[in-house]
């Protein structure tokens, strides 16, 4: 009987675990427009409370609002120990993990942000650029200045931000626009995009993938020279967010919970279990472990529960994964290793803990697989012990990891 009864708890607790668990935070009712993690660090923004932050995968939330002046908070980037926040008054950073929050807008003219993307100290920002405003703003210096990134842009309300490799992808509520020169001209991409009202913008690689309201999800392999739905199994074509976890892409569609697909949206599966599906997924973001959903709180599941792995002899990965440095803590140098299911343009950049860049020690094309580098101090570059922070970004994969100089 006891052997019995241990069985059934075990069996049960099986069950609980595998479904998507309610963290009842950050701010019951909040709308979640944004999710992003720095290392362990899990930050959600919402709508009208703010910023709160995660150390232990959602659990546990607080409030990390010092220094924030406008509380509806729509979007991040992170940039090394950067973080950015954008509001309904414009682009907010911090340094030190929310503590505190200071204004960068200098040179926003119309400071109504909806999307953020980041890549080194190049950020962009796109606006809800209505009556003429502009819609686009970069800074070449990590905030501190703006300029305005509208040349060609013919829709000003920018919902999303993707930067993959030299190509920067602008999604708006007329269509998907390109830039290959880092925003100084955009050109419409929209061939067999049937609708253009974009929401998210993500990628695999060179796949490059369009959420839109009301017409599903696209796929571009060209970089948006041409558009094909693929929305095979999904109940409705309004999505709401997107993201990815190596080669898998995750979607949530209005009041209909979560759905996934494998195979680059031929089609997709229902992930719902233990999902409120009446409460709509905002928000989506993977990082190593879980895939969190943000609605009127934060939703968590296990990927390991919905993503099947599949063993074979190829030794090319099937997940992004940037290891931490060894030895650290370092001197002269460490060695730095990655690994990559697609082929994408890299970068593995090394910052200060002023969000100053200090290295760069691949900017080139790879090819899937696992890499490879070392950083030697002694070599390379002089710098004093410290903290210092190492980003990779292979396509929409980015991950930041902290290293230890001790001379």
């Amino acid at each position: 009987m006891k052997t019995l009864l241990s069985f059934l708890i075990f069996f049960f607790a099986i069950e609980l675990n595998a479904q998507w668990v309610n963290t009842n935070g950050p701010a019951t009712g909040k709308v979640i427009r944004a999710i992003v993690n720095i290392g362990s660090n899990l930050f959600a923004g919402t709508e009208g409370g703010g910023v709160y932050l995660s150390t232990d995968n959602g659990t546990n939330w607080t409030s990390v609002n010092q220094g924030l002046t406008n509380l509806n908070v729509t979007s991040f980037a992170v940039s090394g120990p950067n973080l950015f926040a954008g509001t309904f008054n414009g682009v907010f950073l911090t340094t030190n993990n929310g503590a505190n929050w200071t204004n960068v807008s200098t040179g926003i003219t119309f400071p109504v942000i909806l999307s953020l993307a980041a890549s080194g100290s190049t950020i962009f920002a796109g606006a809800n650029g209505i009556l003429g405003y502009p819609g686009l703003f970069v800074s070449t210096d990590n905030g501190a200045n703006w300029s305005i990134a509208n040349s060609g842009l013919t829709n000003n309300v920018v919902r999303s931000i993707l930067i993959n490799g030299s190509n920067v992808f602008a999604g708006t509520d007329g269509g998907v626009f390109i830039s290959t020169n880092n925003g100084a001209s955009w050109t419409a991409v929209n061939s067999g995009l049937t609708n253009t009202s974009v929401y998210k913008l993500t990628n695999i690689g060179n796949n490059i993938f369009a959420a839109t309201n009301g017409g599903g999800v696209f796929l571009s392999t060209n970089n948006g020279t041409s558009w094909t739905a693929v929305n095979q199994g999904l109940p409705i074509l309004s999505v709401s967010s997107i993201a990815v976890s190596g080669s898998n892409v995750f979607v949530g569609i209005f009041v209909s919970g979560v759905f996934l697909t494998t195979n680059n949206g031929t089609n997709w599966t229902a992930v719902n279990d233990g999902y409120t599906t009446s409460l709509n997924a905002w928000s989506l973001h993977a990082n190593d472990t879980y895939l969190f959903a943000g609605s009127g709180v934060v939703f968590r599941r296990p990927l390991s529960e919905m993503i099947t792995s599949v063993e074979n002899d190829d030794p090319i990965t099937t997940d992004f994964k940037l290891n931490q440095n060894y030895p650290n803590p370092f001197n002269p140098s460490t060695k730095i290793s990655w690994q990559s299911p697609v082929g994408g343009y890299t970068t593995l950049k090394v910052y200060d803990v002023l969000g100053n860049e200090v290295a760069t020690l691949v900017d080139e094309y790879k090819n899937a697989g696992s890499y490879e580098v070392e950083f030697n101090v002694g070599q390379t570059i002089s710098l004093s012990s410290g903290v210092y922070f190492y980003k990779i970004q292979t396509g929409n994969f980015v991950q930041t990891k902290k290293m230890i100089l001790m001379k």
